[in-house]
């Protein structure tokens, strides 16, 4: 073969090769997945324990970046969608806004890490210098729980016999003593606690006759429930048995507890259980004690309030107070 030919054969496999590379890299950009750029809007403070979070911040991506409309949650987090073809290390300038915080633009670069917005609230309007501060005292928080309690009302108590022979062997018919040697006979006793009630403390026992050839057969008492059951098994002459319980009527209530609040500087934090209901809010006004129910709106006169769910079901509430207002 000629050196000739072997260059163009060599040339003609680079080329097919690098066709094939293009091919490959252009199916993976084809397949890669949008960029979502996470992160969480707070308050810009000089104490880490008043960055609160911020909830409807509006995030922006410059030069038409962002793939779609992005809000903050009540927690402040945020993910942010860029369009398929933008590139980690590419610079971006994120537009956070908020009718109650001062506009912010991050310059940033894509890539695999949280975006910290902190935002500094606007300078609210003056006071009226003649009118004093409205002073916030005592505040507590209050909610109801269901809560189940049983009330005793009695008891109930049934005796049954299992009539049987002793000495008789069993010869393989059923029933028989648990070793299979003697002829046994099974006797059983039902109780009903009746509507709306349950048993509860149930036992069974033998209680006459050769207790010790007996044995209790059918545990259907011992969970308690509206009705229980027993069933007995005897291999020698006739024994009695017992099935007793504690009626129990479950009854429900409203059981109210109550706290204090976490409270730095303007704002006030606490969390709720998830069976929490009726949650208000009572306070000192300017030395008078209100009760302020707060809603599905969470509204109240003084202060600002929002909510939001954790994983685990509880509720975190923040309230911050307005202007005109100030904790004791």
């Amino acid at each position: 073969m000629s050196g000739r030919r072997k260059i163009a054969i060599w040339v003609a496999v680079i080329v097919f090769l690098g066709g094939t590379a293009a091919t490959l890299l252009l199916l993976r950009l084809t397949k890669r997945q949008p960029i979502s750029l996470k992160g969480a809007a707070i308050r810009q403070d000089t104490d880490s324990k008043k960055e609160l979070p911020i909830a409807d911040v509006e995030i922006i991506a410059a030069d038409g970046l962002a793939a779609g409309d992005c809000k903050s949650d009540a927690s402040g987090f945020f993910s942010l969608t860029l369009p398929k073809g933008v590139r980690r290390g590419q610079p971006v300038t994120l537009r956070f806004r908020h009718p109650d915080y001062q506009p912010l633009d991050l310059n940033q670069f894509i890539g695999d890490k949280l975006y910290i917005a902190r935002m500094v609230p606007r300078v609210r309007e003056a006071q009226d210098s003649n009118r004093p501060e409205v002073v916030v005292a005592n505040v507590r928080v209050r909610y109801s729980v269901k809560n189940t309690t049983a009330v005793n009302i009695g008891s109930a108590v049934k005796t049954f016999q299992v009539v049987n022979k002793g000495d008789v062997l069993c010869k393989g018919q059923h029933p028989c003593s648990p070793d299979g040697k003697w002829k046994a006979a099974i006797g059983s006793a039902f109780l009903d606690a009746g509507e709306g009630n349950e048993f509860q403390n149930a036992r069974a026992s033998c209680i006459a006759g050769p207790c010790p050839f007996t044995k209790i057969d059918g545990d259907g008492f011992s969970r308690g429930g509206r009705s229980i059951s027993v069933s007995a098994r005897n291999w020698s002459d006739t024994a009695t048995f017992m099935l007793e319980a504690e009626v129990f009527h479950p009854m429900e209530s409203d059981l109210v507890r109550q706290f204090y609040p976490v409270i730095f500087g303007q704002g006030l934090d606490f969390t709720l259980p998830t069976a929490a209901e009726g949650v208000s809010i009572e306070a000192e006004i300017d030395g008078s004690a209100i009760v302020f129910p707060l809603g599905p709106n969470l509204f109240l006169s003084w202060a600002d309030c929002n909510a939001r769910l954790n994983k685990d079901q509880t509720r975190v509430y923040e309230c911050e107070l307005k202007p005109g207002y100030r904790f004791r």
